[in-house]
């Protein structure tokens, strides 16, 4: 059935931007014959670049893991209060943006900072195509602002990081030997009643992992406090080391896979992808050189200009 919705959605898309196309040059004609006007022809015009655009914008979306949902981590940078209160606007941004787009986001993690903000969080956002659009977002976000916390009014440089993995879901086979899976349960904080504090329903899963290609071990962690039952949070945990071993098989196929011209830059956990600049009204994509004077939109969930901006010069080499 999802097979059949894709090819469906590419079949109405076409006959959409199809009748488009034949209705701008209707009004063409009929503008020479002075029945409408060239503001009309334009709008007709405009209507139709749109369709087209968005079209071409999903066809960017082609590699495997792209349909899928995605897991997104936001972890403050060093930086105190102020780092910590730029990772949680980070949260909201995003929040905003998966409900623009239809998005179910559930919180499987959170960590509340010292005094403001939050330390880490981690998102579970559901629906087609999610990771294909949120995978522009890996990276270090970088804000530039007057701070509200410095007494001396000082204009402050804060630092976030967000990773971006695909949500693995029945089409995807994963195998998780469960002899190198061991966990741990304790008392889940913050809202959720009386059960989610006085009984441990937290699970902390830890499992090693053997890198294929080095015979190097790791300790992947991943904790779970969304379901007010323990149960609950180790099933929804294991889904997530799923994910998470799916995005390094796929982090293996595109290192094996041709190496991405050389004017292009890698998108690897740590750089710098984005500024913003709250007293000079900018938002600039360091990578695309994308950039907007309208901080306040672009921070209620306005980032189509920057994935859109991503996808169309990186397409389907994400690397």
């Amino acid at each position: 059935m999802r097979k059949i919705r894709g090819i469906k959605s590419w079949i109405v898309a076409y006959n959409e931007i199809q009748s488009a196309v034949q209705e701008l040059q209707l009004a063409f004609d009929f503008q020479k014959e002075g029945i409408t006007t060239e503001e009309e022809v334009d709008e007709a015009y405009k209507h139709v670049i749109v369709l087209l655009e968005k079209l071409e914008l999903k066809n960017m979306l082609r590699l495997e893991e792209d349909h899928l949902g995605a897991v997104l981590k936001i972890n403050a940078g060093a930086g105190g209060t102020e780092a910590q209160d730029w990772a949680e606007m980070l949260y909201r941004m995003y929040d905003r943006w998966c409900e623009s787009k239809g998005y179910k986001v559930t919180v499987t993690n959170w960590l509340d900072g010292d005094d403001a903000g939050i330390k880490s969080v981690t998102l579970q956002i559901e629906g087609d195509y999610a990771f294909g659009y949120l995978k522009s977002e890996t990276g270090v976000h970088r804000l530039v602002r007057v701070s509200p916390y410095n007494a001396q009014g000082k204009r402050m440089t804060s630092f976030s990081s967000v990773a971006v993995v695909p949500l693995v879901d029945d089409s995807i086979e994963i195998d998780v030997n469960p002899g190198d899976i061991t966990w741990d349960t304790f008392r889940s904080s913050g809202a959720g009643g009386q059960n989610v504090n006085k009984v441990e329903t937290g699970v902390r899963l830890h499992y090693n992992y053997k890198d294929p290609d080095t015979g190097e071990v790791k300790e992947i962690v991943i904790e779970n406090t969304e379901s007010r039952s323990q149960f609950g949070n180790k099933d929804n945990a294991l889904r997530l080391l799923k994910s998470q071993l799916y995005e390094l098989e796929l982090e293996r196929r595109r290192k094996a896979s041709a190496k991405i011209e050389a004017g292009k830059k890698k998108i690897e956990w740590g750089s710098q992808i984005r500024s913003y600049v709250f007293d000079d009204r900018r938002v600039k994509d360091h990578r695309t050189d994308y950039q907007t004077s309208n901080v306040g939109a672009v921070m209620d969930g306005d980032l189509d200009g920057f994935i859109k901006a991503y996808l169309m010069e990186f397409g389907d080499t994400y690397s």
